[in-house]
């Protein structure tokens, strides 16, 4: 079996953070396993390692909320996280703190600040420090819910081993703002249709990188979750991923799992030339709506098992099942295109699923180089799994041996 550098979380530093007032946790090599009652801050560990890789939470856009509510009464309000971890080039240290200032009134804000090794870096550089995979029982949104949901976790997914991928996201959210300003002016009479030019050029260049890398991630990932995921049904459904670009290049091929007229080898240049032509020939809609009608957030994933699309007709175990075997694809894709194992993040997901994949799931990480569930119940896991594991419980933002 192929062995991977070992990259592992081996400190976790906790300031204000949710219910965590002061945390300072050594992680050890095994596998650990938190429990406890709701409302401990079981989720909130591993909200704020989740947090430390991509400077998001899963749970919430607002970082006011992760500052523990009695750090809100100190002088100067704040909250820290830092994660010491172990590499094949020796300890990176991340850290982020979040600072609340105040304005001018009773306005505030809260300032982010990101260092790496000590120091300063900006957001955007801290994503692939950390590589993470997160399991949580609401991922079935990821099939059932908005296609933002599914925008966001693909671009979560690329920009951890992907850094243009992540720089050509920066670029485009900040050309469409920007443009979608000015046709927002020009639907009021205000500037003329020439000035959008240089935008158009900038989401076009910015918008081909993004397609072109969603494209080919997505026929990786269903290469990897299609046994999977057949494994998961009893060999009874088979699953496409569908990728529904809002343009089409004009080649003569296309991506397996992806829309008829998608072709396969589709590059940057050719999405972005397709969309080019789009926005020519749309640009008097845009004007009319005030907004950006084409480009990388109108895109599309479906899911489809036996060709049937689960979004709209699957139940709810389809739907889990479908996700889990996504999410244990985004594994060994991560794997294989960073040549290391991610952190694997598991909250209360095991309560979710049978007994059979249940094992199925433990098994398929067996050789992972760090797993962190949750549970409120030990009791889900068989006994040789638990005599493997580290068991911690967690009690009132407290970890007890």
């Amino acid at each position: 079996m192929l062995q991977y550098p070992i990259v592992r979380i081996t400190h976790l530093s906790l300031t204000n953070f949710r219910n965590y007032a002061r945390l300072e946790l050594d992680l050890p090599e095994q596998t650990i396993l938190l429990h406890g009652a709701n409302a401990q801050g079981k989720t909130s560990l591993l909200e704020a390692i989740y947090y430390l890789a991509t400077s998001r939470s899963p749970h919430t856009p607002v970082d006011r909320q992760l500052m523990n509510w009695l750090a809100e009464q100190e002088a100067l309000p704040f909250t820290r996280l830092v994660a010491d971890v172990a590499t094949l080039e020796g300890t990176r240290r991340i850290e982020i703190t979040l600072i609340k200032e105040a304005l001018s009134g009773a306005e505030v804000r809260f300032r982010k600040q990101v260092r790496v090794n000590g120091l300063p870096r900006r957001t955007i550089d801290l994503l692939g420090q950390l590589k993470v995979v997160l399991f949580l029982p609401q991922d079935v949104a990821l099939i059932s819910g908005p296609p933002g949901e599914r925008r966001r976790y693909l671009d979560i997914t690329l920009c951890q081993v992907d850094p243009a991928y992540c720089r050509a996201l920066s670029l485009y959210n900040r050309v469409v703002a920007q443009r979608n300003a000015l046709l927002k002016a020009l639907q009021e009479h205000r500037g003329t249709p020439d000035e959008l030019t240089f935008w158009d050029q900038q989401l076009v260049a910015a918008g081909g990188t993004l397609m072109a890398s969603r494209a080919q991630a997505i026929a990786e990932l269903e290469r990897l979750a299609r046994d999977i995921h057949r494994d998961l049904s009893g060999n009874r459904e088979h699953l496409a991923l569908r990728y529904e670009p809002s343009v089409v290049p004009s080649q003569p091929h296309r991506l397996p799992g992806s829309r008829p007229d998608v072709p396969p080898g589709a590059l940057a240049d050719d999405y972005g030339a397709a969309l080019r032509d789009q926005l020519t020939r749309g640009r008097r809609d845009e004007i009319a709506r005030g907004m950006t009608l084409w480009g990388p957030h109108r895109d599309e994933l479906r899911f489809l098992a036996n060709g049937v699309d689960l979004g709209i007709y699957g139940s709810r175990g389809q739907q889990r099942t479908a996700v889990l075997a996504l999410k244990l694809g985004e594994v060994a894709w991560i794997r294989q295109a960073a040549g290391e194992w991610p952190v694997l993040l598991f909250d209360e997901v095991l309560a979710e699923l049978d007994l059979t994949r249940r094992r199925y799931l433990l098994d398929r990480i067996d050789n992972a180089q760090q797993v962190l569930l949750t549970s409120t119940d030990p009791g889900l896991f068989a006994p040789d799994f638990l005599r493997k594991v580290k068991l911690l419980r967690v009690e009132a933002g407290r970890i007890i041996e």
